[in-house]
């Protein structure tokens, strides 16, 4: 007999305990109160369970009926939740974006993107991952992810680019490095003898050229934590995005140094988003693409 049971039996009776009678809940559905009793009696027979204690003026639940209308409201919410997932796909939404950004993106735009992705688009997997250098691009290219988000560095060829945002990269240095005491603009002979920590590609089948190289003595790392701690350690000096060490500048833990090679605007690195000329963008990749620059113009300013 449980076959028989239907959504609108298990609807009829959820309404029946928010609204505290048959009556009221008859008069929720639009219908007459001895076709919602009776709609209560049928279903009580086909579970085999007394549902309702009619002793009293008003009839209440039983025990069983408490523990059955948990199971009712889940089976109607997981309905609920596929009609708006086929409605969803009727609208074109995707069941899932793959994003993969640069590192030096800032973290809080991309947490706060994800956050907010979750809300709007409940029901869309969203993969994301972070690179650096020319792994992004590649991972675009090869189809693992949808949409990467590169620096001017990158590999981009077969690609469709557009520009995202900038980012200000400095040069830093711990206040106990030998650099940290030297005044002023330094040329490039007072990097000669000092380690320069280098970001480096993972992969070196596709190397990325080096960038902003004043001395042949370099750390090559692959990811800015490293690259971050090694420089707050006093192992050497490198660019870093200047959002990432902010708070470092500011309490003294890094400072900044001054290179009479580079102008003000030398490393303000350009950051593209890309992706294969073949790809469809569905709701959820036009929203995520326009929020992701809203929250970058939040953080770096114009770009």
């Amino acid at each position: 007999m449980l076959d028989a049971l239907t959504l609108d039996q298990l609807r009829t009776f959820i309404a029946v305990v928010d609204e505290g009678s048959f009556s009221s809940a008859g008069r929720r559905l639009k219908r007459v109160q001895s076709a919602v009793s009776h709609s209560m009696a049928n279903l009580e027979s086909q579970l085999g369970v007394r549902l309702w204690d009619r002793s009293t003026k008003v009839p209440t639940l039983t025990e069983e009926g408490r523990v059955l209308l948990t199971g009712a409201r889940r089976i109607c919410a997981e309905v609920d939740a596929l009609k708006r997932v086929a409605e969803s796909f009727a609208t074109g939404l995707e069941t899932s974006v793959s994003l993969i950004v640069d590192a030096i993106l800032p973290m809080r735009a991309i947490v706060d993107l994800c956050r907010e992705f979750a809300v709007k688009f409940p029901t869309v997997q969203l993969r994301l991952s972070l690179d650096t250098l020319s792994a992004v691009s590649a991972r675009v290219l090869d189809g693992t992810c949808q949409v990467g988000v590169i620096g001017p560095a990158a590999q981009a060829r077969g690609l469709e680019r557009k520009h995202l945002t900038s980012v200000r990269m400095v040069p830093v240095v711990s206040p106990e490095h030998p650099l940290a005491r030297l005044s002023g603009r330094l040329e490039a002979t007072a990097f000669a003898d000092h380690v320069h920590i280098v970001l480096s590609e993972r992969d070196h089948t596709q190397p990325t050229e080096d960038q902003a190289l004043l001395c042949s003595n370099t750390w090559r790392v692959a990811d800015l934590g490293t690259k971050h701690a090694l420089l707050r350690g006093g192992l050497g000096w490198g660019n870093m995005p200047e959002h990432m060490v902010k708070e470092d500048l500011a309490s003294g833990r890094l400072v900044r140094l001054e290179v009479a090679a580079w102008g003000e605007d030398t490393w303000l690195l350009a950051l593209s988003i890309v992706h294969r000329p073949e790809l469809l963008k569905g709701p959820a990749t036009r929203w995520l693409l326009e929020r992701m620059a809203e929250l970058c113009w939040r953080d770096l300013g114009e770009p």
